[in-house]
């Protein structure tokens, strides 16, 4: 028993749960427990925001990725970073001036058609769904690494935990207990990067050319070519990532809880500056698993590789206090996750939709919890069933489903006059099902040897990005066209006149 392991995990549950307590007092109103009352600080919103998005896969597939497979594991964080171009130029300060909770809010200002709030609902379920499955997993693994815990009942624990965070702290206590991980991961990875660096006498180069000899793979592990089977799979993959990061419906949601588009601006690039930093020490991570960790243990289970090097530099203690670390970002990411699921029930089916607008905040708040149950129980049932799923394969899936379904609605309605409602949900729909499809029927899910469905691929890239992304556009395309004399284009002037020109002044203006 690995008594350093249980003195750091009950520091950070202990520790989480008190701010969960003290934000419960300070939620009282759907503001409060959607946009933590609009309370947070630019410089605060980007930490929460990087705690947000460093995820399970980051933390724990992408460093095991690079390990395992050299270059190609790196695509993860040249991708997970290339992505805040378009969140911060394109997307950011519109949607925080056109929405309050949801991306379904801002979407809204344009079109009011109930059936594109409800399909948006579901797409946004369904990634954080996904999501939260990967990080569950994760943190399954984590747990009975250090403790010895069955997966199994590490995945209920962390799944208790998550929904307790949101169910009486809402996006305060979420804020907090992200802001806090952030700080820490950053922290912890710059220590054990160091290390490995010193290990090498500091000689970057140095470390680089052990990679050619050090591993399996030999001078192959600096070339690409040893995860992705085709070139197009490649591509395919890191366009899902650069693309998915402005669909994805938790990392939206952080733009809501500040009061003004300079604090938005200064979020993204407080977030950008801090996952450029832990992305670029991913590399690190990787070629000290590659050099200090057992390559068998390395290929069993590439999530491991990071509470593994820490062991192989610094024995137990270290080892348990990255643990640590791992688990607060999944709690972290997780929390988010269960919010924005709940946000989407709550606000957008059933205060939107079934009430018309009109319901109480306590019947909002009470749905809002209750959904955050709902939630976190039903991934907890899905993780237990995807224990053996790489997390940063569940996560690109995600990605792809947020660049299929939601990118291409959130640029067509910010962007395109001629665009409707008809289109918007056409957009939607292909989009989303042609991700779930080809994933259906490609190597992740049929295999002869190890997948779910024992039988040769269908569709013979893992990754659907390169053909769903463009059919969600498509979609969206077509939709508007087929239906352009009989749905509504919305009001083009009135979002553009929200999303750009002083918005707090003419919803003041309007009110009076």
């Amino acid at each position: 028993m690995n008594i350093s392991g249980i003195v750091f995990f009950l520091a950070i549950v202990i520790g989480t749960l008190m701010m969960t307590y003290y934000a419960a007092g300070r939620t009282t109103s759907t503001n409060d427990f959607y946009a933590a009352g609009n309370r947070l600080n630019g410089l605060q919103n980007g930490l929460a925001i990087s705690g947000d998005y460093i995820s399970a896969a980051s933390f724990l597939g992408i460093a095991g990725s690079i390990a395992v497979y050299g270059f190609d594991g790196f695509f993860y964080s040249i991708g997970f970073l290339a992505s805040y171009v378009i969140v911060q130029y394109l997307i950011a300060e519109p949607l925080h001036n056109l929405g309050r909770y949801t991306m379904a809010d801002a979407v809204a200002v344009r079109f009011k058609e109930r059936r594109l709030r409800g399909l948006i609902a579901l797409n946004n379920l369904m990634i954080t769904v996904f999501y939260m499955i990967a990080q569950l997993v994760g943190a399954g693994w984590l747990v009975h690494l250090l403790f010895g815990l069955e997966t199994s009942w590490a995945i209920v624990l962390v799944g208790g935990l998550m929904t307790v965070y949101v169910t009486f702290g809402g996006m305060l206590a979420t804020s907090w207990v992200q802001i806090v991980k952030s700080i820490l991961l950053v922290s912890s990875t710059l220590m054990i990067s160091l290390i490995v660096l010193s290990r090498f006498d500091w000689d970057l180069l140095g470390l680089f050319a052990s990679m050619e000899h050090g591993t399996p793979l030999k001078e192959q592990f600096l070339k690409p070519g040893n995860m992705f089977d085709h070139p197009l799979d490649m591509v395919s993959f890191n366009m899902a990532l650069v693309l998915g990061t402005a669909g994805l419906p938790h990392i939206i949601a952080r733009f809501y809880t500040v009061r003004d588009p300079r604090a938005v601006r200064l979020s993204v690039k407080t977030a950008t500056v801090t996952i450029s930093i832990f992305y670029v020490m991913t590399v690190f991570l990787g070629f000290g698993a590659a050099a200090f960790v057992d390559w068998s243990a390395l290929s069993e289970r590439v999530e491991l590789a990071i509470p593994l090097l820490a062991s192989a530099l610094g024995g137990e203690f270290l080892m348990a206090f990255v643990s640590a670390v791992a688990f607060a970002t999944i709690l972290a990411v997780i929390s988010g996750l269960v919010l924005t699921a709940s946000s989407a029930f709550a606000h957008d089916v059933y205060s939107s939709i079934f009430r018309s607008g009109q319901a109480s905040e306590a019947q909002q708040m009470k749905v809002a919890k209750l959904s955050a149950i709902v939630v976190g129980a039903a991934s907890i049932v899905l993780a237990l069933g995807a224990q053996k799923l790489n997390v940063a394969f569940l996560v690109s899936f995600a990605f792809a489903v947020a660049a299929s379904a939601n990118l291409p609605v959130l640029l067509f309605t910010l962007f395109w006059r001629g665009f409707n409602a008809f289109g918007a949900m056409a957009s939607i729909t292909c989009g989303l099902i042609s991700s779930l499809a080809l994933i259906a029927i490609g190597p992740n899910v049929m295999d002869p040897v190890t997948g779910w469905i024992r039988a040769e691929a269908v569709f013979p890239l893992k990754h659907p990005g390169i053909v769903s992304i463009p059919i969600g556009f498509a979609g969206g395309i077509l939709g508007t066209l087929l239906a352009r004399r009989t749905s509504s284009r919305g009001q083009f002037e009135v979002m553009q006149t929200i999303a750009h020109v002083a918005p707090d002044e003419i919803r003041t203006r309007e009110a009076g």
